[in-house]
């Protein structure tokens, strides 16, 4: 990925609704996919702003709508997603095997 798609992608998810929508997808796995009345119901988000929101992330190649019968489903961009992650961490412990070295223990996240 470079540096342009990076920054496109960054700027779709810097949106508190557009964040949301993409974990959603995210959950629903990549062969799942939502309509976008079940994204706009999960998440509270007015049809109409939906509709904007769901622009931006095709836009930013972070999901990709198909068409089943008279509804597009969405669905989360994996490998957009991957490509991100490992722009973000390529030079991470200056290209050192990581075993999570860069994270101290205090910040680091458990789930």
């Amino acid at each position: 990925m470079d540096t342009k798609r990076a920054l496109s992608a960054l700027a779709a998810l810097a949106q508190d609704s557009r964040l949301a929508v993409f974990r959603l997808l995210v959950q629903a796995g990549p062969d799942g996919g939502m309509a976008a009345s079940k994204i706009a119901e999960a998440l509270g988000i007015p049809s109409s702003s939906l509709s904007f929101h769901l622009k931006e992330l095709t836009h930013a190649n972070l999901i990709s709508p198909r068409q089943d019968g008279r509804y597009i489903i969405y669905t989360a961009r994996f490998q957009t997603m991957n490509d991100l992650l490992e722009f973000l961490t390529k030079n991470c412990c200056s290209g050192q095997p990581c075993d999570l070295v860069c994270i101290p223990e205090s910040e680091s996240v458990h789930v």
